[in-house]
C-alpha cells in the first residue's frame, strides 16, 4: 500500500473524526479531517487529497449534495460515504451520484481500512499495482484499464466513476459469461452481498446509460434470478507503455 496516500475524513462528531485520524495514521496514511461541508470543501481544493471518507449527515449541508459536486468537478476523487445503517436510500442515492462504496454506522475501523485499500487499488492511487497494457474494444468502445478510461471510436471520452470502470472492467475480463450480483459485488467490491443490497444493480444501470446501451445495442443482458452477461464480442490488444 502506498504510505503516502492522503484520506480525508468529513464527519460532525469529533470523536469519530479522531478516532479515525488516529487509527488510520497508525495504519501508515496521511490523514486529514473536516467537520462540515466548507471545511470539507476548502480541504479538497487545497490539500488534495487521494480518497474522501464522507458522512451524509453534515451540519452545513448533505455529504450527497458534496458527493454530487465533487463528480461534476473531480470525477475520479474516490469517496466512500458512511451513512447510518437504516438508511438504504442513502446508500442508493449515494451510488447512483458516483460514490465509490458506501459503510454503515456503527462500523469498525479494520473494515473502513480494507474498503479504503480495495477503492485506493481499483482507482490507481496504490503505486504498488502493475501497470495494465491491455486494452479492450468492444462495440465501437475502447478501454485503457491502465488510464482507467474508456473512449469512443470518435476519440470522445466518457466519463466513468471508479465504481463504473472496476464493474465493467470485469465483464470485459468475462466476455459472454453470465455473472450474479453475488459475483459481481465480490469481484468489484470484495464483500458479500446484503439480501436488500441494490448497488450492484444501481451501477448497472448507470453504466448502461453512459455507454450508451439501448434495445438495439444492448451490450448487457439482464438474466431474471441469474444476473448480468456482457453480449458483445470483446478484442483484447497490448500496448507498450
Amino acid at each position: 500500500m502506498n504510505s503516502a496516500a492522503h484520506i480525508l475524513i468529513v464527519d460532525d462528531d469529533p470523536e469519530i473524526r479522531s478516532l479515525l485520524a488516529r487509527y488510520l495514521g497508525g495504519q501508515g496514511f496521511r490523514v486529514s479531517v473536516a467537520p462540515d461541508k466548507r471545511e470539507c470543501e476548502r480541504q479538497i481544493d487545497t490539500g488534495d487529497p487521494n480518497l474522501v471518507v464522507l458522512d451524509v449527515m453534515l451540519p452545513d449541508g448533505s455529504g450527497l449534495d458534496i458527493c454530487r459536486g465533487l463528480r461534476d468537478r473531480r470525477s475520479r476523487l474516490p469517496i466512500i460515504v458512511l451513512t447510518a445503517m437504516k438508511e438504504d436510500v442513502d446508500r442508493i442515492i449515494g451510488l447512483e451520484i458516483g460514490a465509490d462504496d458506501y459503510l454503515g454506522k456503527p462500523f469498525n475501523p479494520r473494515e473502513l481500512v480494507a474498503r479504503i485499500r480495495a477503492v485506493l487499488r481499483r482507482t490507481g492511487h496504490d503505486n504498488t499495482q502493475e501497470s495494465d497494457s491491455r486494452i479492450y474494444s468492444f462495440s465501437a468502445l475502447e478501454a485503457d484499464p491502465d488510464q482507467r478510461c474508456v473512449s469512443r471510436q470518435n476519440g470522445e471520452a466518457i466519463d466513468l466513476t471508479g465504481a463504473e470502470f472496476d464493474l465493467l472492467k470485469v465483464f470485459l475480463e468475462r466476455p459472454g459469461r453470465l455473472l450474479s450480483r453475488d459475483q459481481l459485488l465480490e469481484l468489484t467490491q470484495g464483500r458479500d452481498r446484503d439480501p436488500m443490497d441494490r448497488s450492484i444493480d444501481v451501477l448497472m444501470s448507470r453504466l448502461r446509460r453512459k455507454l450508451g446501451a439501448n434495445e438495439t445495442c444492448p451490450l448487457f443482458k439482464t438474466i431474471r434470478n441469474g444476473g448480468y452477461q456482457l453480449t458483445v464480442p470483446v478484442k483484447v490488444s497490448t500496448i507498450s507503455r
